[in-house]
Parts: C-alpha cells; sequence; structure tokens
C-alpha cells in the first residue's frame, strides 16, 4: 500500500485510464490522451467493449460531463459552479486527468492569490544578478500548461481578488502569456485549456467581471437529485477513503449512511422527506461533502476508539458539529429538529441519544 495520503487522480485510477485509453478508437483533439467520449466514460464509469469494470468518478447527470468535456474542446474555457460540496474540485481533478493525463497543474485561489501566481513570477536572487533573463522566470502553472498543452485548474476562482482574476482575460482569449520584461511571449499550444471552480456561497465576494465571464462557459453542478444517489456516492468515497486510510474497521452499515444523508437532505430543504413537517434550516451547506466527513469521523472513532463497528455514538460528535456552526441559532435549529423530528422515530432512539447526550 502507498504511503501517500492522497494521490492524484491519475495514479489512484491509472489502471482504468489505461484500459480505457487500450479500447479508446475514437478522435482524440491535440494532446488529448483519451478521445472527449471517452473522457465521459471514464468520469460516468460504465463497462467497456472487453468487459472491464470503470468505476463512476461521478454520479449524477451524465449531459453536464459531456457539455464540460466539450466545452474544453473549444477555445472556451470551463467555469463549475454551485453549492459547496457538490464535488466541482473532484470533478475538475478528473477532468485533468482524463483529458491531460496530468491534473497536478492547480492555482488554489484566495484572497492572498497575487497576480505572479497567474502569470509568472522570478528568481530574485537571479534577477539581482543576471537582471531579467529566462533563467531568472519562475513558471507558473498556467504558464507550463500553455506551453505543454495541458489542462490547468483555477479553483476558488472568485475567491481571487478582481483585479487578479482580470489577468486571465488576455490568456483566455488571445491565448498568449506576454513577458514584456523579456520582450517575448508565450503562446498556447493545442490542448491548452482552464478549468475553474466557484460556489454561489462566495457570490458577492470578488464576483467576476463581465469580460471575465464572457471567457467561459459555466456549468452547474447540483446537489443530487434523490437520496438513492447521494447515499451512493458517500458509499463510494468512504469505501475509498477506509482503503487509504488502512482503518482497522468494519464498512459503515447502509443504515447509518442513510440516516446521515436523510438528515442532511431534510435540514437542507427545511421539510421532512415524507413532506409532513417543516423544520428550520441552519446556516451550514450540509453538502454532501460533509456527509462523507461525518461517516469517516465515525469510522476513525469506531476503529480507535470503538470495538470496530460504526455505531450512533461514534457518529454523533460529527453530526452536530457540521450542523451547528452559528453557536446561537443553529443550536436551535438543531435542538428543534432532534425533538420534533428524530425523537419521534422508533428505529432512530439510538442515534437520538447519543445527540442529546452530547
Amino acid at each position: 500500500m502507498s504511503q501517500i495520503l492522497r494521490q492524484h487522480a491519475e495514479q489512484l485510477f491509472a489502471h482504468e485510464l489505461e484500459e480505457i485509453k487500450k479500447q479508446d478508437h475514437e478522435k482524440q483533439p491535440a494532446n488529448w490522451v483519451l478521445s472527449p467520449q471517452a473522457v465521459v466514460t471514464y468520469l460516468m464509469g460504465g463497462k467497456l467493449k472487453n468487459g472491464f469494470e470503470v468505476s463512476p468518478k461521478y454520479i449524477g447527470n451524465r449531459r453536464l460531463m459531456e457539455i464540460a468535456v466539450a466545452t474544453l474542446t473549444t477555445d472556451r474555457a470551463l467555469l463549475l459552479y454551485g453549492l459547496p460540496g457538490t464535488a466541482k474540485s473532484w470533478v475538475s481533478e478528473h477532468l485533468a486527468a482524463g483529458i491531460s493525463g496530468d491534473s497536478t497543474l492547480i492555482i488554489q485561489g484566495t484572497a492572498g492569490t497575487s497576480e505572479e501566481s497567474v502569470r509568472y513570477g522570478w528568481n530574485y536572487a537571479r534577477l539581482i544578478a543576471q537582471g531579467p533573463t529566462p533563467d531568472a522566470l519562475v513558471e507558473t502553472p498556467v504558464m507550463r500548461a500553455m506551453k505543454d498543452g495541458k489542462i490547468v485548474r483555477l479553483e476558488e476562482l472568485t475567491r481571487i481578488g478582481a483585479d487578479v482574476q482580470d489577468t486571465l482575460i488576455t490568456i483566455l482569449s488571445e491565448k498568449t502569456l506576454p513577458v514584456p520584461e523579456l520582450n517575448i511571449e508565450v503562446q498556447a499550444v493545442k490542448g491548452f485549456n482552464v478549468i475553474a471552480t466557484a460556489n454561489n456561497r462566495d457570490k458577492g465576494v470578488n464576483e467576476l467581471s463581465s469580460a471575465l465571464k464572457r471567457r467561459f462557459n459555466t456549468v452547474i453542478l447540483p446537489l443530487p437529485d434523490s437520496i438513492e444517489e447521494e447515499i451512493d456516492i458517500v458509499r463510494r468515497r468512504v469505501e475509498s477513503f477506509e482503503k487509504v486510510m488502512e482503518l482497522p474497521a468494519e464498512p459503515p452499515a447502509l443504515q447509518e449512511i442513510r440516516r446521515i444523508v436523510t438528515i442532511f437532505r431534510e435540514l437542507r430543504s427545511g421539510v421532512t422527506l415524507d413532506g409532513k413537517t417543516k423544520i428550520k434550516i441552519p446556516t451550514g451547506t450540509l453538502s454532501t461533502a460533509e456527509a462523507i466527513s461525518v461517516v469517516n469521523s465515525g469510522l476513525s472513532m469506531a476503529a480507535y476508539f470503538g470495538d470496530g463497528r460504526l455505531t450512533a455514538a461514534d457518529l454523533a460528535a460529527s453530526i452536530i458539529g457540521s450542523v451547528v456552526k452559528d453557536p446561537v441559532q443553529d443550536k436551535l435549529v438543531w435542538q428543534e429538529y432532534l425533538e420534533t423530528v428524530v425523537k419521534p422515530r422508533s428505529d432512530w432512539s439510538d442515534i437520538y441519544r447519543a445527540c442529546r447526550d452530547l
């Protein structure tokens, strides 16, 4: 077992990518390792002609993935947009792995991301000693992607300051990156494109200018449509976590995953699944990603401080931690949900007691 805590997508699913490549007889755009059809198969999963089973990386509407992949065959960049925890970064990583065979060209957007992080920087020791020379230039992931004809990923684009965002306009429209200090420019090689992610909870933080928005084709990733779909996502991601972390715990019972997903879906929507009881909505997002985190935390508790079997007591603290973000408002919302929804459910008495005791 690898000692690396988190492998890149192209490493973790190298065998699948190789098998898909062997069976891929469709036309590939320049510098793509797979055809657009094969990239969608890699993302959505399915059985190849030789019987090889490809695991789904995204569980949801296939058409969304087809639109995303088709966008990246054009000169327009792709913006994956939606609520936090809707697998935007996950999809971005697997798109880059399937298209370029390399998901590591990434810029993490923060309030401190500078223009040099996007365009290029300088080795200041060499700059002082030699002046502006090619050897003193420090390439960013954007510049390397342009030179190699690969996909570059920009995470949390709306967290980046507006003035830094706008440095992308020339890159996206002209497909060139001027370096005036050296009187040169880097022109993008075929295969280059940008995948950006942004969440709608950050709307208004650093909204994209209309000029920049026009350079992106936006694909909105929704929350899972059905409870069964969300349960399947959580189950698959938790199984992957167990393998990587080698936890000495039993696989989580589907019943426990179903209860966590039910709690999150009801609190997100403000109504119970049967539609009979309206409930208040907490301030947190309660996304699928947070449901995965709750189950993973519960597994760790069961493995190291329990008997290896996931129980309500192992999950309670993580559930409360996810729901109660505001210690005043959310605490009241949770207590009301616990008494009016959880308590009357006879088969939920264990989770009611565990949460009440905390």
